[in-house]
């Protein structure tokens, strides 16, 4: 990193507990204001209806990736992670790992990207990689993870190319619990990721942070009981 970086670049030893926490609030604001956090009625992966849907795709014109990917770096950096190589897996996390990297080197750490094909190109350099070769520690980035499979699939590809599947970034920890063969389980997708395949996970925010801005502010108070009362039926620690 630089040697005089700005409060934005500073290493994560000098950010404080606070300072992430207030992050990951702005973070919340800046997604409902975007609209890609959003309140009504929703059918998620596992069936259940949730109150509140998160959909990163709707990050949708420069501007707002731009000012997503900082909330990714900054995050990342506080979090002291340390990585090689950034993945992104096809297809929301291929803009996310670009995007990223552009943010990273812009505060000083400049870092190769890779990402992967849906399918495998059987002309040129074939295969279903692009970008940088997969070596040594390997950052995942994606949005929110609701289950294991689609980083189970990551892993697989990054041990394919003997690399080291290391960690994981997303934007939202909904904390709650996974389902497994159509049955809740007692821990979240995050713990999963964390606890069983072995690889440290950096959220921007997590469910928590959502309900004290619902709490908090008169415009959201609407929301906070409906949030609140999902978190209490389906969340973990």
């Amino acid at each position: 990193m630089n040697s005089a970086p700005s409060p934005d670049k500073r290493p994560a030893a000098s950010i404080s507990a606070d300072e992430k926490d207030a992050l990951a609030r702005q973070f919340v604001q800046f997604s409902i204001e975007s609209g890609v956090l959003r309140f009504g009625q929703f059918k998620t992966k596992a069936g259940r209806l949730s109150p509140y849907f998160f959909n990163a795709g709707l990050f949708d014109d420069g501007a707002k990736l731009g000012r997503l990917a900082g909330f990714y770096a900054r995050a990342l950096i506080a979090s002291g992670i340390e990585f090689d190589v950034i993945f992104g897996p096809a297809y929301k996390g291929i803009p996310l790992a670009a995007a990223v990297a552009v943010e990273l080197a812009r505060l000083g750490v400049n870092k190769p990207f890779a990402y992967n094909r849906k399918e495998a190109k059987d002309h040129g350099e074939g295969g279903t990689l692009v970008g940088a070769p997969l070596q040594g520690r390997v950052l995942i980035v994606d949005d929110v993870i609701s289950a294991g499979t689609a980083v189970r699939e990551s892993i697989a590809l990054i041990r394919a190319a003997q690399a080291v599947p290391h960690a994981l970034v997303i934007a939202l920890d909904r904390q709650e619990q996974a389902t497994e063969n159509g049955r809740d389980v007692s821990w979240s997708a995050v713990q999963y990721v964390r606890e069983t395949l072995g690889l440290e996970v950096c959220a921007i925010a997590q469910l928590a942070h959502l309900l004290q801005l619902l709490r908090d502010s008169e415009k959201f108070l609407p929301y906070y009981d409906a949030v609140a009362a999902y978190r209490a039926q389906y969340g973990v620690a």
